[in-house]
């Protein structure tokens, strides 16, 4: 029997439809339904909103572009998603500037906004999927380069206290793909944020094939005769997009593991036993592994198990070839986890947010 088509219903700065499909609102492009949808177009809205009894009660998932999630099943609460646009500059001189930017816009319309504009330090951070409400939540980072370092004010909605609070960014607790916003999903809603950008910035060219690309482009130089951030982000975009599948071909969400953090013991055990295992410094003394190396070690890059997947372009992408379930992408994570961890006795976690997972 068909599914009938959802009815909108429109409020004051804000749409809500009822038992929604959720499948056109997730680059892994896996079906599910959400009892309600609510889009929000001004932040304004939301007092209106959390006044009323179905957004009281019933579970809350915050979605972006659904770049950073795998629904494993059907959302049985309320999905909302803040399409607030608009960026503006607060405060500039010389130096940088301070730029406030809503939740809503695209993350890489504001990187290549910021590198137009004559700013610096987001190249790096090019072509990751998502919007910006969505970047201190994961504390997105790429090729050296983490959100956190540009972050100063995160303008979110506090369910507890039922109001808009301004957070600095030291009260972000931002770590490793993580934040206070993270650890504590069912509180916040990013609403905007506020970037310190600066005009110039030692660029970060330490990871493998940035400096290659660079040369092969013809890197166009600053007035300190380094590569300029629109250079930069063209290595980046090429590296990208010739290593990583393309989500609007098959279904992804880019890096699906994390790089594991390892003591300094662990990481010097596993140097003896495989010294081409690529090994980062991390905080507090700590080691950062690839997670890629050991899943193509263990032998699961290009994997397959009927339309879910790990991709044969890149060893931490899971991959939707077509029909596969959120249910069908997560078995195959977790047999790649766990073959991973049989090998070389190291855990690996995901990167994604896993959504209506029975276990």
């Amino acid at each position: 029997m068909p599914v009938p088509d959802p009815v909108a219903a429109e409020g004051k700065g804000h749409t809500v439809v009822e038992d929604a499909p959720l499948e056109g609102r997730n680059t892994f492009r896996v079906k599910a339904r959400a009892h309600l949808l609510v889009d929000v177009r001004h932040a304004d809205a939301l007092p209106e909103l959390f006044a009323q009894p179905a957004l009281q009660s019933l579970p809350l998932l915050v979605l972006g572009e659904g770049s950073n999630l795998l629904f494993a099943g059907d959302w049985p609460g309320v999905v909302l998603a803040i399409a607030a646009r608009g960026i503006r500059v607060l405060e500039e001189d010389d130096t940088g500037a301070l730029v406030r930017v809503e939740a809503g816009e695209n993350w890489d319309d504001v990187v290549r906004w910021s590198i137009g504009h004559g700013y610096a330090g987001l190249e790096n951070l090019v072509m990751i999927p998502g919007t910006v409400g969505a970047a201190p939540i994961q504390n997105i980072g790429a090729y050296g380069v983490e959100v956190r370092e540009f972050v100063h004010t995160v303008e979110a909605w506090d369910r507890t206290q039922s109001r808009l609070v301004r957070l600095d960014n030291a009260a972000c607790a931002f770590g490793y793909r993580d934040s206070l916003f993270k650890q504590d999903p069912g509180r916040w809603i990013v609403t905007a944020v506020e970037f310190l950008l600066p005009r110039r910035r030692e660029p970060r060219l330490g990871y493998a094939g940035i400096a290659e690309e660079l040369a092969a482009i013809g890197m166009a130089t600053n007035g300190d005769g380094g590569p300029t951030p629109l250079a930069i982000a063209e290595a980046i975009s090429r590296l990208r997009t010739r290593k990583l599948p393309n989500p609007a071909l098959i279904g992804n969400a880019g890096s699906f593991f994390k790089n594991p953090v390892v003591d300094a013991d662990t990481a010097e055990r596993l140097a003896a036993t495989h010294p081409r295992l690529p090994q980062w410094a991390a905080d507090d003394g700590l080691r950062k592994l690839s997670a890629a190396w050991l899943i193509e070690q263990a032998g699961f890059k290009g994997y397959r198990d009927g339309d879910a997947g790990i991709s044969d372009q890149h060893a931490l992408v899971l991959v939707n070839h077509g029909r596969a379930s959120g249910a069908d992408l997560l078995r195959v994570a977790r047999h790649v986890a766990t073959g991973v961890h049989a090998r070389f006795g190291v855990k690996l976690e995901p990167e994604p947010r896993i959504v209506g997972a029975s276990r």
